[in-house]
């Protein structure tokens, strides 16, 4: 089978790397990809574009895409990254008589409108946080004024990772609405949801759109800073399984989020056939004795979640895709190592802010062999040489039978990787009591890591 993905990230080379290792795979082709995804596939210049492009430009890109999955003669398109998805590539890929897989434009608005998930949430009776949704900046800034408490600021749309600010302060949800109101369309519409101090879980799950097959849990660390200090990131690191869920947990969620995410979406004439990913708080006595709330959902898979859930995965990614695709889901067995994961995120530095590319990156050939490096941010030079090519720029992955011990191999292979401004989390996977200065709610809710 010939596929094409679509991405550039740490999350597309762990993706073009699983599925390597089907026997059934023919030509993997990725749609930008990086450095790391040329080392299993080939890459192809096809880039997509900026968030706020313009609607002409995304249009040219989709005809690009379904062009190019036409020269390349490809069995399958694997849509992962969210803007895409938000645009509806899945129904042009899929018009175009081109198998995709990923969710429609229709059930991927479980993550390009925080409101809209909200409300069907409400809808269908799944927990989630308290949302009240504004499309005036001022109805929003005296609704803050009023509540007094600390609150979470959303921008409805899609903001690369970046669109969600927990606030401690009517000062600081002020500021919050002043600067998510300058992305433009993506906070045209603004979602203040109550802030919860409770621990956070990333629930993915695989969806034919009637059944689906939980992953195994994983927490990731968004604040950029060791201790939950700093902005919010795209991911600067995550471990799984938790070392704090119950045996329990998974099946909890699955039975009260996910499958009734995804017989929601069904029952509304959206069904969805992909990755579901809902954002999870866990609290032993929360509000209303709700145990479980859902603070966000997205509609593929998380990075750098991916690079730790991929590693454990001992089931062919390929059969899971077609098996979904198919609507077979239920009747494939998915199957999971019961070992430890631990990602660690290397940065350039500045990042989030403004940050440098192009330097030279080295090392890799020095880290152990059951060790993965995952490229998020990087590319060759003129030269052949490996540089860097993003904010997140790699993703050191490593597995054993403990917690710990993945935690100790990941860590004793970052630091034989080097370029310039490195920067990157010392405490990733620890628990907050060993984690100096540790800082609760700094999360994309606000609960703990």
């Amino acid at each position: 089978m010939n596929v094409l993905l679509i991405g550039s990230g740490g999350r597309e080379h762990a993706i073009a790397w699983k599925l390597r290792q089907s026997p059934r795979l023919g030509e993997l082709y990725i749609a930008p990809g990086n450095a790391g995804t040329a080392e299993v596939g080939r890459n192809v210049e096809l880039r997509v574009p900026r968030s706020a492009a313009p609607t002409a430009e995304r249009a040219a890109y989709l005809d690009a895409v379904v062009a190019k999955a036409r020269e390349l003669s490809v069995d399958l398109v694997w849509v992962a990254p969210d803007d895409p998805l938000s645009w509806g590539l899945v129904d042009r890929l899929t018009a175009a008589g081109i198998v995709a897989f990923g969710p429609t434009q229709a059930a991927a608005r479980l993550e390009a409108s925080k409101a809209w998930a909200k409300q069907l949430m409400q809808r269908h009776a799944i927990p989630h946080t308290r949302t009240l949704i504004f499309d005036d900046a001022d109805a929003a800034r005296a609704y803050v004024r009023a509540a007094q408490g600390p609150v979470v600021v959303k921008a409805d749309g899609l903001a690369v990772g970046k669109g969600a600010i927990v606030t401690a302060s009517v000062a600081e949800a002020l500021a919050a609405i002043d600067e998510l109101s300058a992305l433009g369309d993506a906070a045209r519409i603004l979602t203040i949801e109550d802030r919860v101090t409770a621990r956070e879980v990333s629930a993915h799950a695989f969806s034919d759109g009637r059944s689906v097959s939980a992953m195994p849990l994983s927490c990731d660390h968004k604040a950029v800073f060791d201790g939950n200090q700093g902005p919010n990131t795209g991911g600067m690191g995550v471990y799984s399984p938790p070392w704090w869920a119950s045996a329990s947990l998974e099946s909890e969620i699955t039975a009260a989020i996910t499958a009734p995410l995804a017989r929601a979406l069904a029952a509304e004439g959206a069904p969805f056939s992909g990755i579901i990913y809902p954002g999870v708080f866990v609290n032993e006595a929360g509000p209303q004795g709700t145990r479980l709330q859902v603070f966000e959902c997205n509609a593929r898979f998380g990075d750098p979640e991916t690079q730790a859930l991929l590693v454990r995965l001992e089931t062919d990614l390929l059969d899971i895709v077609e098996a979904c695709v198919n609507g077979r889901l239920g009747a494939l067995e998915v199957r999971w190592s019961s070992a430890a994961s631990v990602c660690v995120v290397l940065a350039s530095g500045g990042y989030p802010g403004a940050y440098a590319s192009g330097i030279p990156i080295s090392g890799i050939a020095d880290v152990d062999p059951d060790v993965v490096v995952f490229h998020a941010g990087t590319k060759r030079d003129g030269n052949g040489q490996l540089v860097t090519a993003g904010g997140r720029v790699l993703g050191v992955t490593a597995t054993a039978p403990s917690l710990e011990q993945a935690r100790s191999k990941a860590y004793a292979n970052v630091e034989r990787l080097h370029f310039a401004g490195a920067h990157y989390r010392r405490d990733i996977g620890l628990r907050p009591s060993e984690a100096p200065g540790f800082r609760s709610g700094t999360g994309p809710g606000s609960g703990l890591s």
